[in-house]
């Protein structure tokens, strides 16, 4: 007898198949304001609006905005791209010492209340904050029960002890535990191979998506990377920097989703950026 699904898990299913739809996902984060501060932003994009209205024409799956730009920027992406809210966030102005740990920046019921899809939120794992980090995932995670709403762990590894945080037995080790304790999604660290990426994506039993992480010297670099990603077992990436510091915003992200969602080779991607 097929069980019967619950309330929320039925929303969750639906909301989660809004952003993979065939399975796979081409992500926009923009929370890059709040934690890197405005000069990660190319002139023509340090208006959010600008940015959303080049990746919204471009396809792109998702959007990762923080609350209060979510807000400001709501009839850019609204009803154009799903949203997924970060809930959790941190400066980079803080004293060396405190950069190991997110706090609180808004809540699932602020996401439910934006119409969005998923929210997000960060855990450093192995840092030294790690326990209150985890608490307040927890917190989250049942909160995302209760509403229906699909959850995205940033499973960073870091700490002021870790040397090599794209190590693949630390970035698995951190994807694993997103998993256990309750992510649906998961975004994480390259690893440096498609050979130790595959390792990351066999011990997860989640979706896996990369972190875009900084700007590539050149587009083919990242369109490369991404290419092993999926070839791993991937289920996409989540890219910031590598679209928006770019001024063919929206030339890049259709790259990215023809390798995405067309298993199209980077030579056919890159007659895009033509």
């Amino acid at each position: 007898m097929k069980p019967v699904s619950t309330v929320s898990s039925v929303g969750k299913n639906v909301r989660l198949r809004r952003i993979l739809k065939d399975g796979k996902a081409v992500i926009l984060a923009m929370d890059h304001g709040i934690e890197h501060g405005p000069k990660d932003f190319i002139e023509p994009h340090l208006d959010p609006n600008v940015i959303i209205d080049k990746v919204a024409k471009a396809g792109v799956d998702a959007i990762m905005l923080p609350r209060g730009l979510a807000r400001l920027t709501w009839e850019s992406w609204a009803n154009r791209i799903p949203l997924i809210v970060k809930v959790t966030g941190k400066t980079s102005l803080r004293p060396k010492e405190r950069q190991y740990t997110q706090n609180l920046i808004a809540t699932v019921e602020d996401a439910v209340a934006l119409g969005a899809e998923a929210v997000a939120a960060t855990v450093y794992w192995g840092a030294p904050e790690e326990e209150q980090m985890l608490e307040q995932f927890t917190e989250i995670a049942a909160a995302c029960e209760v509403y229906g709403m699909p959850l995205l762990n940033l499973a960073y590894p870091r700490g002021p002890h870790m040397p090599n945080q794209n190590d693949v037995e630390i970035v698995r080790y951190a994807a694993r535990a997103a998993a256990e304790v309750g992510a649906d999604l998961i975004k994480t660290y390259w690893t440096g191979s498609e050979e130790t990426f595959r390792e990351v994506v066999k011990a997860t039993p989640v979706p896996v998506l990369m972190s875009g992480g900084a700007k590539t010297e050149e587009p083919r670099q990242f369109l490369e990377v991404t290419k092993q990603v999926m070839r791993a077992g991937g289920k996409g990436v989540v890219v910031g920097r590598n679209v928006f510091q770019r001024e063919n915003a929206t030339e890049m992200v259709k790259a990215i989703m023809k390798i995405v969602h067309e298993d199209a080779s980077v030579d056919e991607a890159m007659k895009l950026l033509k």
